[in-house]
């Protein structure tokens, strides 16, 4: 089945002096340039291209990757703002991808970064943008079991920390002080789910909960510490900054688990670092 707005695999049917045509299915044809065919393609090959309607409503295939398909969220660079909205770079050379005014949660400027949603509008079959997510997330019920791995992008920053898609279908909160690291809009990263609240709201964390993120930590410091040969110039002196790079955690989560391998004997805590006890 041909799906518009995302990757498909075609096959060509025939070649000519300006690019190649590819099966389409119920579309018939679809252009793929020159500037954009593989080298050495032949008729009966299948390729992987992107199709879109270009400005004159015609199905045009490019082997560019979107910045997001159809049904995903992407960070992308506002070109510029026309009457009739705002035109974002999502990485296809010849053509913009438009958010409506009526789906700016705020209006935009040439040269912002925004966060966007790209669907295909019933009405006039075209494929915009939207930076209104709400009618896109929390269609299905939370189900998620605590401390469970998930995918996020960083959407939005509230006064309370910052919010983040889930799974790309329900929103989530990271508070503040579950925060570390550097967090942006449109940051992509794994976390882990604190809690489903009983009117179905998320809270998320950057790492595991309790006891499972201690284990979890533990695991993963002993590891380093084998492949390192043993010692690690990492201790609870250390910058956070340096055991998050290393860790991905929070010194205060590193110091507690260190000193729970300390008494475990299986690692020495030393003024340069740690030392693994064989």
């Amino acid at each position: 089945m041909i799906k518009v707005g995302q990757i498909n695999h075609l096959e060509i049917v025939k070649k000519t002096d300006f690019g190649l045509f590819l099966d389409a299915g119920d579309y018939g044809t679809s252009l793929l340039p020159n500037k954009f065919a593989p080298s050495g393609a032949e008729i009966g090959q299948f390729i992987d291209v992107f199709l879109y309607f270009d400005s004159d409503n015609q199905l045009v295939a490019t082997t560019e990757s979107p910045i997001a398909q159809v049904g995903e969220f992407g960070l992308m660079k506002i070109e510029g703002v026309s009457s009739i909205g705002a035109f974002a770079d999502w990485g296809i050379k010849d053509k913009d991808l438009l958010i409506p005014f009526s789906e700016q949660r705020t209006r935009f400027s040439a040269g912002q970064s925004i966060l966007v949603y790209v669907y295909t509008d019933k009405a006039s079959g075209r494929i915009v943008g939207t930076t209104k997510f709400n009618k896109w997330l929390d269609k299905t019920p939370a189900n998620y079991q605590r401390n469970q791995q998930v995918d996020l992008i960083i959407a939005e920053r509230s006064d309370l920390g910052f919010k983040a898609i889930v799974e790309g279908q329900h929103w989530g909160m990271i508070f503040k002080s579950d925060v570390f690291g550097k967090l942006f809009i449109g940051r992509r990263l794994k976390g882990y789910v604190k809690g489903v609240r009983e009117d179905g709201k998320i809270d998320l964390t950057l790492q595991k909960v309790g006891v499972a993120k201690m284990d979890d930590l533990s695991e993963k410091i002993l590891d380093v510490l084998e492949k390192k040969g043993g010692f690690l110039p990492l201790n609870d002196k250390s910058s956070p900054e340096i055991i998050f790079s290393t860790f991905r955690t929070s010194k205060g989560t590193f110091k507690k688990t260190i000193g729970g391998l300390y008494k475990q004997g299986k690692i020495a805590i030393e003024e340069q670092g740690i030392r693994l006890i064989s």
